[in-house]
């Protein structure tokens, strides 16, 4: 029993390591409790009718409870389903997009031998991801406008008459799809770049002793060796599933009305809910975003976890 206690107290003792880790993560620690816990007492916001009457608290103080009318009010308003079926398909859209195709550049870009040229390769593809959307919305606009655009300058130099770009819906869920992977492709590559900077050599040592070919390589050791990272951020992907990239979505468009079906989504939806006040509405969209989110993300672990449960988060 003696002893027991003894081991027992070894494993409750307090060493220098675990002062040093617990100081480097403090910062971290601050920034997610004042940044992402406290903000969550903003949730009762979307029960009540909130205006504004003196400083933040005094007014979700003198607000009135509503309960779940705000709640009622979004599901019963009729471009809601609109919001969601944009959200959605995009989002499967980009979720399918950006495995197969950074995987894809990866892969490539890793079988070069000249790496000068790979880090060339990787840097282009990588620096549209630094870019802001306004700076990019101002660069479709000099090729997109109607009196000024780059493309109706030379379709009118061709002799054709110039479109109005900003009100042909069925033209921009390709090309909205298009700038979300020019701007990311670059950022996902790099991650599945690093998982295959990092494999060991010597499996593909074995692999060449055994006469396989470079795209057998690639097909029985890399991706399989890549199966973990990318299940992980299938996962991520699926758990933001009801979130879309504001900037894309209402900067590039320019907050067209013509776009509204085609790139209407939650985010727009919540912006445009605080521009007009009623902010007890863009708060239960985003508490459905944060809820929905939660569920997709667990159900979407607990999936890969019944398949492959080395390859699940938790």
């Amino acid at each position: 029993m003696a002893a027991k206690e003894v081991t027992k107290k070894k494993k409750r003792r307090w060493t220098r390591d675990d002062t040093e880790l617990t100081i480097l993560a403090l910062p971290t620690t601050i920034w997610y409790f004042l940044f992402a816990f406290m903000p969550m007492f903003g949730i009762v916001i979307a029960f009540k009718d909130y205006k504004i009457k003196g400083g933040f608290l005094q007014s979700i103080i003198q607000s009135d409870w509503v309960g779940l009318q705000n709640f009622k009010f979004l599901f019963s308003a009729g471009d809601i389903w609109i919001i969601l079926r944009n959200t959605i398909l995009y989002n499967i859209a980009f979720i399918i997009l950006n495995i197969v195709v950074p995987v894809t550049m990866a892969l490539l870009i890793g079988q070069l031998h000249n790496k000068k040229m790979a880090k060339v390769y990787q840097t282009a593809m990588f620096m549209p991801y630094f870019l802001s959307w306004v700076v990019v919305t101002a660069l479709i606009w000099a090729f997109l406008s109607f009196d000024k655009g780059l493309l109706n300058s030379l379709l009118e130099s061709l002799g054709k008459d110039p479109h109005q770009w900003y009100m042909e819906p069925k033209l921009w869920p390709p090309f909205l799809i298009f700038m979300y992977m020019w701007k990311n492709l670059g950022y996902s590559m790099v991650v599945y770049l690093a998982t295959i900077t990092g494999i060991d050599k010597t499996y593909y040592e074995a692999a060449g002793i055994d006469g396989a070919t470079v795209w057998q390589q690639m097909r029985y050791v890399t991706l399989p060796l890549m199966k973990t990272v990318i299940i992980m951020m299938f996962i991520m992907a699926v758990g933001r599933i009801f979130y879309s990239d504001f900037g894309l979505f209402y900067q590039v468009p320019r907050d067209s009305n013509s776009l509204y079906n085609v790139s209407y989504t939650l985010d727009v939806f919540v912006f445009k809910q605080l521009k007009s006040s009623t902010t007890g509405m863009a708060s239960a969209a985003a508490f459905v975003q944060s809820v929905a989110g939660c569920i997709t993300i667990l159900t979407a672990n607990a999936i890969v976890r019944k398949v492959d449960r080395e390859s699940a988060m938790i």
